[in-house]
């Protein structure tokens, strides 16, 4: 609570300064009764083009979402070349790396909702239905948004309610028993409050065997006009998944494909394991001026995952499959996860003139409190010096395998902690133009955070304290019309949850990059080209492998090129099109964080490609006066290491899509969508050879939207 109220004796310290900054510099002619809201603005974003921004991003619109087919977000980050698909917890949440680097592998990918930071816990793979658009901001945002991940972040943009009345129904049924509704509804309730209603659901099985997924959520929002001024926006979030734990097939001797893809290796008698989310988000935007305003805003997020799970066995010394090649050992687990997340932020931007510049300013404050509460059982097998049995293996034959074979074990206890992490932040940034060619962004946040970790089991408290400052610093410069040049630097930092052999916390995960590209606009095309460099450094890693002890000791590097283009390239034809280079690897020599084996410089980052494409066609046609639409796309990704402790690699993969689409009437539009077109055999992500998860096969959906 102490930090709540220096959070807010910070922003009211902060708003004389930009009201004199107002009062100093009016807007000519600037009427407060003339302003009229159309909508509110992001946090943290300030009111920069595409071409003034020092720093690579991409913003995957609706139809550009629509177009790919995506309903989650993991579909829908394949778009972006920058983007590797991490271990995902037997399907369990959204993992994933930006420009090579991962956050906590034991945590889902952070990612925001309209600036709010919102991926943190345990709610499942993020579904769409209610998002408007996806950006992928590159790079270190830690001198406006906190701590973060290094190689950049991701923002959901929602769907909010309109002042016209408008509604969509949508119907679809796919390969695999895969039925899907959705509905979207928005209207004005008056000339001052709209509201906006959103729903889903899908029963799904699923090319592996004995795989089925039920989810279910909504997203209904409310806008309020209090007056030509100000606009408040409410949203709340609700969903309930219902998910088989899969960590998909393994490789014998190293060998993939020796087992079919649809093979199961886990127990259907666990039944699925269960997430759920409720959030609430509340933004106030009042604008002083058509240059100065500002945004209040508060989000709560719970959410909880639980469940049992049968897996391959990891450790070498338990696992039978080494010893015969076709007896799996394998735990049974039960996992019992609450999240809670608190937000509060409030920030003043705008533009004034100093010393003959023009200046634009963003400044504000922010408070956070993360809450982590894990309690995990398992049931293991002994070594196999004991000569366990096969009940006591939980044995299966991955090449006949017979579920149910044996009575599932109870698990016993082995977790039960619950982690606390508190912040307060305080920012500020000025982009300067220097001239009518050259802009300067200065940027830094100053973060005071805390962390509490306390083990139930032991009834043992650890906690540590920091105060980290964020710095950026970017340069754009305008060549000519529609092209311009940027560099930044930037700094980022994200703590490191537990306690090392003498109980006290790690030094945060440190990472500094610089950026460089070219952006340009030219007719309908839209396209960034960027080199980075990051370093990173206090990676958790094992320093004790005879005790498993952590410390924070690890460094890695990653570089890189990525080329991004996007609009309508001839009339009714538009593109897609992300490709990135990227070289990721450990800088130092240490100890492998899970399983203590030493892990050379130089060894290339898990799951992360080299080369990556994105492509994507769409061509708009009129037929019989009605619109007709052809599109395909394909994601190639390159070879990865599949296992950071050992040479084994994920072949690299092509998989390509088609889609139709036709306006049947002015509100009836029916679609066929194709995915791995060519029935390609790929492997998206892994952990280990134990745990390896395997692509879709050939599929297809047909759908039916209705607009009303």
């Amino acid at each position: 609570m102490k930090r709540y109220k220096r959070a807010a004796l910070m922003l009211c310290s902060a708003t004389p300064i930009a009201l004199t900054a107002m009062a100093q510099e009016p807007s000519p002619g600037a009427s407060l009764d003339a302003i009229t809201i159309t909508g509110t603005r992001q946090a943290y974003q300030g009111d920069f083009s595409r071409l003034e921004t020092p720093q690579a991003e991409q913003s995957i619109d609706a139809e550009t979402l629509r177009a790919s087919g995506a309903l989650d977000l993991t579909r829908a980050l394949d778009l972006s070349a920058s983007v590797a698909r991490q271990n995902n917890f037997g399907g369990l949440w959204n993992a994933f790396a930006l420009r090579g680097f991962v956050g906590d592998e034991n945590l889902p990918s952070n990612y925001l909702v309209n600036g709010f930071n919102a991926g943190r816990g345990f709610g499942g793979p993020r579904d769409l239905s209610g998002i408007e658009s996806v950006d992928v901001l590159k790079g270190p945002r830690a001198a406006l948004f906190g701590r973060g991940e290094p190689g950049g972040t991701v923002n959901l943009v929602t769907k909010r309610p309109t002042f016209k009345t408008a509604g969509e129904l949508h119907l679809s049924a796919g390969s695999f028993e895969t039925y899907r509704a959705d509905a979207d509804w928005t209207t004005p309730l008056s000339e001052a409050v709209a509201v906006r209603l959103i729903g889903f659901a899908e029963d799904a099985g699923s090319f592996r065997d004995t795989v089925e997924t039920r989810k279910y959520g909504a997203s209904p929002s409310l806008a309020w006009r209090i007056s030509p001024q100000s606009r408040l926006v409410y949203e709340l979030e609700l969903s309930h998944q219902e998910i088989p734990f899969d960590r998909g097939v393994l490789a014998i001797n190293g060998e993939l494909g020796r087992i079919p893809q649809s093979r199961f290796l886990g127990e259907p008698g666990d039944g699925p394991l269960k997430a759920d989310v409720q959030g609430h988000q509340l933004e106030f935007q009042h604008d002083f001026s058509k240059d100065w305003s500002a945004l209040v805003g508060f989000t709560t997020r719970k959410t909880s995952l639980e469940g049992f799970s049968t897996e391959a066995e990891l450790a070498a010394n338990r696992q039978q499959l080494l010893v015969d090649g076709r007896t799996l050992t394998r735990q049974r687990r039960f996992r019992d996860y609450d999240a809670s997340y608190q937000v509060i932020r409030g920030e003043i931007n705008g533009r004034f003139q100093l010393a003959g510049l023009q200046h634009r300013l963003i400044f504000g404050v922010d408070a956070d409190r993360f809450e982590n509460d894990q309690v995990f059982l398992r049931a293991r097998a002994p070594t196999l010096a004991g000569n366990p049995t096969p009940a006591q293996q939980q044995a299966i034959d991955v090449f006949n395998p017979a579920y149910g074979s044996y009575a599932l074990p109870t698990p016993t206890p082995l977790t039960n902690r619950v982690e606390t992490q508190r912040s307060v932040g305080l920012f500020a940034q000025d982009q300067i133009n220097l001239s009518e060619r050259l802009q300067l962004r200065l940027g830094a946040r100053i973060d005071d955070y805390r962390q509490t970790l306390l083990n139930r089991a032991n009834g043992q408290t650890s906690s540590q304290e920091e105060t980290r400052v964020s710095p950026q610093l970017g340069l754009v410069f305008r060549a000519r019309e529609g092209l311009s040049l940027y560099a930044t630097y930037g700094e980022n930092f994200r703590p490191l949850s537990g306690a090392d052999a003498q109980g006290n916390g790690f030094e945060p995960n440190q990472s500094t990059s610089v950026e460089a590209g070219a952006k340009f606009s030219l007719g309908g095309i839209d396209a960034t080209v960027a080199v980075f460099e990051v370093k990173q450094k206090n990676i958790l890693v094992v320093d004790d492998p005879s005790a498993f002890t952590l410390a924070a000791i690890g460094k890695a590097r990653s570089q890189g090129l990525e080329i991004d283009l996007q609009g309508e390239i001839a009339s009714g034809l538009s593109v897609w099109a992300s490709y990135a280079y990227v070289d990721a690897k450990t800088s130092n020599t240490f100890n492998d964080a899970n399983f203590g084996v030493p892990v050379p410089a130089g060894t290339r980052l898990l799951n992360v490609p080299k080369h990556t494409l994105s492509l994507q066609l769409v061509k708009s046609i009129p037929v019989a006066g009605r619109g007709l639409q052809l599109g395909g796309g394909l994601v190639h990704v390159g070879e990865r290491s599949g296992e950071s402790t050992t040479s084994f690699k994920l072949p690299a993969y092509t998989v390509a899509r088609a889609f139709a689409a036709y306006e049947l009437t002015k509100s009836t539009t029916l679609r066929l969508d194709v995915d791995n077109l060519f029935n390609e055999t790929y492997y998206t992500n892994s952990f280990s050879a134990m745990w390896v998860q395997p692509g879709t096969p050939r599929s297809a959906r047909v759908s039916a939207s209705l607009k009303f």
